[in-house]
């Protein structure tokens, strides 16, 4: 029987399950450092740190960040300011891409409203040819 996310470590099957993710993608991420699950061999044991960083991680990629960006906003966890810098940091990123995300959606909702100009005007063509 499985461990609950709960427990102290979760292997590396239970974090790709949990978080929809591949074996590949944790070890691409450790070797970003981006994560850092302990060593039993060659066995991987992800911390409650590692979880709650992969999520992290996961939303900023959601968002537009790059990883480098995530790792940079990461460490900045550790200085001993309760999370001061981290926050600050992390909403002045923010801000710029949901200026970003806001820029691109507005673009697409600009292609959505010329294609279906578009497709009313070849429907309105059709039916003129099929009525000659």
């Amino acid at each position: 029987m499985g461990r609950a996310m709960d427990d102290e470590f979760s292997t590396i099957s239970e974090m790709c399950s949990a978080f929809d993710v591949t074996p590949r993608t944790l070890r691409f991420y450790e070797a970003k450092e981006l994560l850092f699950p302990k060593r039993e061999g060659q066995k991987r044991l992800f911390t409650r740190s590692d979880r709650a960083r992969l999520t992290l991680i996961l939303q900023g990629k959601r968002f537009g960040f790059s990883l480098e960006e995530i790792r940079q906003l990461l460490n900045l966890y550790d200085i001993d300011d309760q999370q001061e810098t981290q926050l600050c940091k992390t909403i002045d990123a923010s801000r710029r891409h949901l200026a970003e995300l806001e820029r691109k959606r507005d673009e697409l909702n600009d292609a959505i409203r010329d294609l279906k100009v578009q497709m009313d005007w070849m429907a309105n063509r059709l039916t003129e040819i099929q009525q000659d």
